[in-house]
């Protein structure tokens, strides 16, 4: 069930998989022998989350987001899989709030008035004088 408590993470653990991979990031000659590089996959079809933040979340995700319907979240800024693997869940829990606030609507803006319209026009008209103006002449 998803709910947006600040204790309880939008999403569930069954919607998650987790792979831990070797990968650059801060570690020294670590780097190379720990799989501390965190590859968090959430399935946005399976989830229990609205159809209308569920097509959000693809959209924010972008090509993050996979065939099968699933966002990935790599996280391998730390040297402790611990640690990455708490910002990968962050990072995925602000993805979906994100995603779970509709977009603002735009609202169309008045139009130019005549006066501000003539005056840009006539701007131009002044603009384009003076760089003919510096044009070589010819004989």
């Amino acid at each position: 069930m998803t709910t947006t408590s600040p204790d309880l993470p939008p999403f569930r653990e069954s919607d998650l998989e987790e792979r831990f991979v070797r990968g650059h990031g801060p570690g020294g000659q670590n780097v190379n022998k720990v799989a501390t590089t965190v590859q968090l996959w959430f399935d946005i079809g399976g989830s229990q989350l609205d159809d209308e933040v569920k097509q959000r979340l693809r959209s924010i995700g972008g090509n993050r987001v996979d065939q099968e319907d699933r966002l990935l979240i790599r996280a391998r800024r730390h040297r402790t899989r611990e640690q990455n693997r708490r910002e990968a869940r962050e990072r995925l829990a602000a993805l979906i709030e994100r995603a779970s606030s509709p977009p603002k609507q735009r609202r169309k803006r008045r139009g130019q008035s005549r006066k501000a319209a003539r005056a840009r026009i006539d701007a131009k008209r002044r603009r384009g004088a003076l760089k003919r103006d510096r044009r070589r002449i010819d004989d």
